[in-house]
Parts: structure tokens; sequence; C-alpha cells
């Protein structure tokens, strides 16, 4: 490789990196601001650079957001179809799949809370509307694999199934509040005692 090729390639890992951390924080700021009471002046701010500086790297507010939110869904899509296609059972999925979230929580704190306080509002726009699919993805997945569960004896034959799914949805999500990487409880740690105390109400009664 030429030097000016390796110049070339060093600039852009460079150029990467730095994006990278905008994304950040930017993210730490929508989380602890909102969205829409963010300007791209307080983005800049928090990340120590000129307002138009940040035009270099991004052409709006809305790109900024955008490539949070879909980052953060392509991840854990990603992890939730390889537990999916894993071929386990209905318990054995969950549990899972409830580890993911939490290790989804641990890698995208601050997207996670954007994505709970404005994915209803923001999906209203045509470049969002993958956040409402998202939305719709999530429950007819926790809806089959609840389903699948009771069918297989794994459930409790009286399970409430779109109660459950709000439930399992609202009270794993939620930690995103107060999780902080690097906390007295790694994020599998918290899955596994959050599972200990869910799987009580909803399994089957052992014979």
């Amino acid at each position: 490789m030429s030097p000016r090729r390796r110049d070339d390639k060093g600039t852009a890992n460079a150029r990467a990196g730095r994006r990278t951390e905008l994304l950040a924080t930017a993210a730490e700021v929508f989380a602890s601001r909102g969205y829409a009471a963010t300007t791209v002046r307080e983005i800049a701010d928090a990340a120590g650079i000129l307002g138009g500086s940040l035009y270099y790297h991004f052409d709006s507010k809305e790109s900024i957001v955008d490539e949070i939110l879909s980052t953060f869904l392509d991840d854990l899509w990603a992890r939730y179809d390889e537990v999916l296609a894993a071929g386990m059972g209905a318990r054995e999925t969950m549990e899972r799949l409830v580890v993911e979230s939490f290790r989804a929580i641990d890698r995208h704190r601050a997207a996670v809370v954007i994505y709970q306080n404005e994915s209803r509002h923001l999906s209203e726009g045509e470049r969002f509307a993958y956040l409402g699919e998202s939305w719709d993805r999530f429950e007819r997945m926790w809806g089959e694999l609840l389903d699948r569960g009771i069918k297989e004896h794994e459930f409790r034959p009286d399970l409430d199934v779109p109660l459950v799914h709000r439930f399992l949805r609202d009270t794993v999500w939620v930690a995103a509040s107060w999780y902080r990487p690097g906390g007295r409880l790694p994020a599998d740690e918290i899955a596994r005692r959050y599972l200990s105390m869910v799987l009580e109400g909803i399994q089957a009664p052992k014979e």
C-alpha cells in the first residue's frame, strides 16, 4: 500500500471514529433533554465543537437521531433473529430474548431511552416509518412466543398474552432509565434476576 493510501485510510478511520463519538454524545443529549428540545448547538457544545462543525458529519438533527435509532434496532433485531432461529423451547427462547434485551440496554442505553420516549411521535414521519414497524414486530414476536409457550405447556394456560407482553416490554426497557454500564450488577446478572421473578408467575405448574 502506498503512503498516500495509508494516509487516506487513516483519515477515513479517524473520521469514522469521530462520527461514532458524536453520535454517542448526541444520544446522551437527546435522552436527557428530549429530541424536540435539543438543538444542534447544544449537541455541538456537548461534543466540544462549533455548531457549524457538526454539519461536516451530519446534514441535520433528524439525520443524527435516525442513525442512532436505526443502529440500535438493527443490532437488536440481528441478535433477536439469532435467538429465534436457534430452535429452542418457548421458555428458553424467552430467557435468551430477555438477556439480549438487557445487553442491548448495556450497549445502547441512550438510544433505548430515545426509542421509548420519541418513537411514537417520530414514526409519524415517512423517514421514521421503520419505528412503527418495529413496534408491530415486537408485539408479534412476543405474542407468538407466549402462545407457543402455552401450547407447549411451558406457560400457564390462563395467561393473558397481551397483558404479559406489555408487562415484559415495560419492565425490561424501563431499566434504561436507571441502568448504567459498569454499575453494581452487569446486564446478564440483572436479566437473570429479572427472569427468576417473572418466570415464577407465568410458568405452568409442575405436576
